[in-house]
């Protein structure tokens, strides 16, 4: 069998300009540098990788919906509520407010 040559994507120049343009511009560059080498953000992001070079972006922070979870929730409701929670797991939080509500009423009562 005859060997086949690999193609390959990136000549060394190339390479150099790519690890130069990202150590300069970071990854806020990433469309300047695929744009200069006629490459996608995609494929010079591999060779990024490839290469040991690429820092992946830190994950911005999860966003905490506001007020009490719902194990929090389930717990106020067994306080107060003359029967097990347990089987109230997949309610929602909604639902859970509700019963909370209706029984706080009917103790002010």
């Amino acid at each position: 069998m005859a060997e086949t040559a690999k193609k390959v994507n990136y000549t060394e120049d190339e390479v150099t300009k790519l690890t130069s343009m990202y150590q300069e511009l970071g990854n806020d560059g990433m469309d300047q540098i695929a744009e200069a080498l006629g490459k996608s953000v995609r494929s010079v992001r591999a060779k990024l990788v490839r290469e040991g070079m690429y820092v992946a972006p830190p994950k911005g922070a999860s966003s905490k919906k506001e007020g009490p979870t719902k194990k929090e929730l389930l717990n106020q409701l067994e306080a107060i509520a003359p029967f097990p929670v347990d089987g109230l797991t997949g309610a929602t939080k909604e639902a859970i407010n509700l019963l909370i509500a209706e029984f706080g009423r009917q103790i002010d009562a």
